[in-house]
């Protein structure tokens, strides 16, 4: 079997898949990648047993078909380093070795039986179907990703809640301190269902996704999902169990409204926070009128910090902790240039909204605060 193939296309697509593959596999062939060619097509596959992801890619000339199995760590260091120029692969699947060649030489490596590779699993024919933005997608998982948990005891909060309601698709995150919650109202569904997408292929989807204006379709049932993003596939194993009932601990009624610049008070953050305690990074917020006050304070080391700021404050004086690093965390996935934040008391959770909604979504954080001493 021979066929040829742009060195910059193969390279792309291998890059990609090879951040499924794990670097210690229970099956050493998971460590490869499965090339397979019919009808001047390239399908390229890497898992790891939990996700399977697929690409293909175009050949420039082929003579045969077949399929087999190539290490990925070798291969793709070498496919690396080249320029633009098309490379040869001529595979004999009786002795296992396939002869790579290029401008200026060649190499060769063993393969291996793709028959071996374990198969993933596929979605069942009563599978319900998402079909949202690719832009769309990419922009509530990266602003989601952050939020979820590691938490072996409650694996449900390890990954992204899809809740696909009559109002909207809600997309879900938290870890039980902080929670992002998105509401895409072009997305709903009479029959309510939802899923639990991991953090791995959540992360995959995060460097594959672009911004082409394309469709991502999701398909899924109650164990698998199959996202097709275009270019290539992804088949996940989903994490199984009842997510929490996230809107119960949304606060409804906040009337005080705190509106402020989100780049200055990310700025403001960042100076403060390395003066707080270093177990719990608690950070005062004091309001009162148009000012508001960050303090923190490390008794222990003797160190303080205070900085105020201006902001648009409509509610009673105030003083609530929030810790830095999610507060921190919290300003870095938003993109507006003014954030509000709403509060009730200081023994309930603050709400994080943009200024300005995106169109047709509604997009919200909340922050778990943190006991004040005095």
């Amino acid at each position: 079997m021979r066929f040829t193939v742009s060195s910059t296309a193969l390279s792309s697509k291998l890059v990609a898949l090879s951040r499924v593959i794990n670097s210690k596999n229970a099956l050493p062939i998971l460590g490869d990648f499965v090339f397979d060619v019919s009808e001047q097509t390239l399908r390229l596959t890497a898992s790891d047993s939990e996700n399977t992801m697929q690409t293909t890619v175009e050949l420039t000339d082929s003579d045969g078909d077949g399929r087999f199995a190539i290490g990925n760590h070798d291969l793709l260091e070498a496919v690396k380093g080249f320029s633009e120029q098309p490379i040869t692969f001529d595979v004999d699947l009786q002795s296992n070795i396939a002869k790579i060649t290029y401008q200026n030489g060649l190499f060769s490596l063993p393969t291996e039986n793709a028959d071996e590779y374990p198969t993933a699993q596929t979605v069942g024919d009563a599978a319900t179907t998402i079909v949202i933005s690719n832009q769309m997608l990419a922009e509530n998982i990266n602003r989601s990703i952050f939020a979820t948990a590691q938490d072996e005891l409650r694996p449900v909060m390890n990954g992204i809640f899809f809740d696909l309601t009559p109002d909207c698709l809600a997309i879900v995150a938290s870890d039980g301190h902080k929670l992002v919650r998105n509401k895409i109202y072009s997305i709903k569904s009479d029959q309510p269902a939802s899923f639990i997408l991991p953090k791995k292929p959540a992360t995959l989807l995060k460097n594959l996704l672009g911004k082409d204006g394309g469709d991502v379709t999701i398909r899924f049932d109650e164990r698998n999902a199959e996202i097709n993003y275009g270019d290539g596939i992804i088949l996940c194993r989903l994490i199984e169990g009842r997510y929490p009932n996230y809107n119960s601990v949304i606060p409804q009624n906040n009337p005080n409204e705190l509106r402020v610049d989100r780049s200055g008070l990310l700025a403001a953050l960042r100076r403060v926070q390395p003066f707080a305690n270093d177990s719990s990074n608690l950070i005062r917020f004091h309001v009162d009128g148009s000012t508001l006050q960050l303090d923190a304070e490390d008794y222990d080391f003797s160190k303080t910090a205070t900085e105020r700021m201006s902001c648009d404050y409509n509610g009673q004086t105030m003083s609530i902790g929030f810790k830095g690093s999610s507060f921190i965390e919290v300003l870095s996935n938003f993109d507006c240039p003014e954030i509000v934040i709403q509060l009730a008391d200081p023994s309930r959770a603050g709400l994080v909204l943009p200024s300005e909604q995106p169109e047709n979504q509604d997009v919200l954080m909340l922050m778990m605060p943190m006991l004040l001493n005095d």
